[in-house]
């Protein structure tokens, strides 16, 4: 959609007449065919959450968190319990519908109902969860949540400009880069130069149909592995 000039033939946007905001992500599951997303409670994931991480007993899925590694279990509720229950991160907890088992995180955060921004951050998959369809289908249930159920004009991903998998994983979820911001964060005692991507209300219908076609059953053969990418669905 073209920008257009005001009187004083200055270049402005275009008109948004019916906006008003957006609610704030409701408490209820978002449920898929392989996961169910719900709000974080250490009470009930806490247990599951803590084996998973022990999956990674060197830490290494957490070098570009601003949080961790964990050498207990008090250390990791304790860090559940202040880190996780609140209104902005809100996290949630990513359950294997074939386990039962909660296999990682991830939260709403720096929500802004009233400008439609929101984003998604504080992910962390275990090994359990990685590379597997469920780590997708995540991502694109939070994406429906914000722009289908919400109404979120963007939806934004931010990452350690050094973090080669997130950025990897933002594109092939259809998120677009827009640039790195400089000596963004200090975290860990180290600089962090951050990464930023984003999805608009208007680059959503398209994603949506790409994990439409790559979360139907025929996708998948016999031992689920895919039978065509994301990236070809989305743009075929």
């Amino acid at each position: 959609m073209a920008d257009r000039v005001n009187e004083f033939g200055q270049p402005i946007g275009w008109p948004v007449p019916d906006w008003t905001s957006c609610a704030r992500p409701p408490q209820h599951p978002m449920i898929g065919r392989f996961c169910r997303v719900e709000p974080l409670a250490p009470e009930a994931h806490a247990e599951a959450l803590f084996r998973a991480y022990q999956a990674d007993p060197e830490g290494r899925l957490t070098t570009y968190m601003a949080w961790g590694p964990f050498a207990t279990r008090d250390a990791f509720d304790g860090f559940l319990r202040s880190y996780c229950a609140t209104e902005d991160p809100f996290f949630h907890a990513i359950i294997d519908l074939e386990t039962g088992q909660a296999v990682g995180m991830a939260s709403f955060m720096r929500i802004d109902p009233r400008m439609g921004v929101i984003e998604v951050g504080g992910i962390w998959y275990s090994k359990h969860l990685q590379r597997r369809p469920a780590a997708t289908e995540a991502m694109a249930l939070m994406m429906r949540r914000a722009f289908d159920e919400l109404g979120y004009r963007r939806y934004e991903w931010k990452c350690d400009a050094l973090n080669a998998p997130s950025r990897a994983a933002a594109r092939r979820l259809g998120f677009q880069f827009e640039g790195i911001f400089r000596q963004a964060l200090v975290y860990k005692g180290r600089n962090r130069d951050t990464a930023w991507f984003a999805v608009t209300d208007r680059d959503w219908p398209a994603l949506r149909a790409g994990f439409e076609r790559w979360l139907d059953p025929g996708n998948f053969d016999a031992a689920g592995g895919q039978r065509r990418a994301l990236a070809d669905l989305r743009d075929g």
